[in-house]
């Protein structure tokens, strides 16, 4: 009767394994599919107000744009940084607006990626004041 258990217990041991190794390799697959795809791509311009790098275990870069006008109707764009080049020429331009190009990925499964879903891809500064109202200033003399 010990080695009907024995053998038992090493069957439920050897399932156990295969579910987990199952499991572990369909986890990988779900986040290398969400990291590779994107579901929408885009842009955004707004003065970039924060940048840091962020986290306890996996650090990722974060940041903020302050979109809309000066006077009101403000929304705040969090959005990630995987590339560490990009990464140096945010910080260059905190305080300033900027044109930022991105790629929305939803459903990665950890923080360990990025706390946003928007990745920055590329950034352009712009000038402080918008076209619209440089056209309506008077010329300066």
């Amino acid at each position: 009767m010990t080695t009907e258990t024995n053998t038992k217990r090493r069957s439920f041991k050897a399932y156990l394994f295969l579910f987990l190794i199952i499991a572990i390799g369909l986890f990988a697959l779900y986040t290398w599919i969400t990291l590779s795809y994107s579901y929408s791509t885009g842009s955004r311009a707004g003065f970039l107000q924060k940048f840091s790098n962020r986290g306890w275990i996996c650090k990722t870069w974060e940041g903020e744009i302050v979109t809309g006008s000066m006077m009101g109707n403000q929304e705040k764009f969090p959005f990630s940084v995987r590339n560490e080049e990009l990464a140096k020429q945010i910080a260059s331009n905190i305080g300033r607006r900027v044109e930022i190009e991105y790629d929305q990925h939803v459903g990665v499964p950890t923080n360990c990626f990025a706390e946003s879903e928007y990745f920055v891809k590329n950034i352009k500064s712009l000038p402080d004041v918008p076209e619209e109202l440089m056209q309506k200033l008077p010329p300066q003399k």
